[in-house]
């Protein structure tokens, strides 16, 4: 029983005294020499290559910020110079409406007249007519007034 303890502890003892953390033999220059290829490897194989897609997306990246910013600029530019149109179009229907609207007030003013001028020729046609008719009876009953008075004198001359 004591015997894989012993061993254990002498093949420790043995380990230490061979070499410890570090060993400045032929496998520390060729441990250096391994990372240093593992590093021209690593940067070869990955580094470069997704740097070089990290710089490409980010002059992407600068060019469709630079174009979305220009289209920008130019929206705001047609969206401000169609706000002006669309002002200039209100202002030039409003002054179409104002000067259709005074031809209509016009063109009712005239009809108006004209019809109140009709209106006073009809009145006035009709006073004449009715003179004329007044006259007309006047007369005709002037003459049977004297028709009648005479009959009334015959009568009471007769008599």
């Amino acid at each position: 029983m004591d015997f894989p303890l012993l061993f254990l502890v002498q093949e420790a003892s043995t380990a230490e005294a061979e070499g410890g953390l570090f060993d400045f033999n032929a496998t520390l220059p060729f441990m250096a020499l391994q990372f240093l290829v593992l590093t021209v490897i690593l940067d070869v194989l990955f580094y470069r290559p997704i740097s070089q897609v990290l710089d490409e997306r980010n002059e992407y990246i600068r060019n469709t910020l630079t174009t979305a910013s220009a289209s920008l600029l130019k929206a705001n530019e047609l969206t401000h110079k169609y706000e002006q149109e669309l002002a200039e179009s209100r202002k030039k229907a409003q002054d179409i409406i104002k000067l259709s609207q005074q031809e209509a007030q016009e063109i009712v003013a005239t009809k108006i007249r004209d019809a109140q001028l009709d209106a006073e020729k009809l009145v006035s046609e009709a006073y004449e007519q009715l003179s004329i008719q007044k006259e007309q009876a006047l007369k005709t009953l002037e003459t049977q007034v004297d028709n009648l008075s005479d009959q009334i004198k015959l009568k009471l001359l007769e008599s």
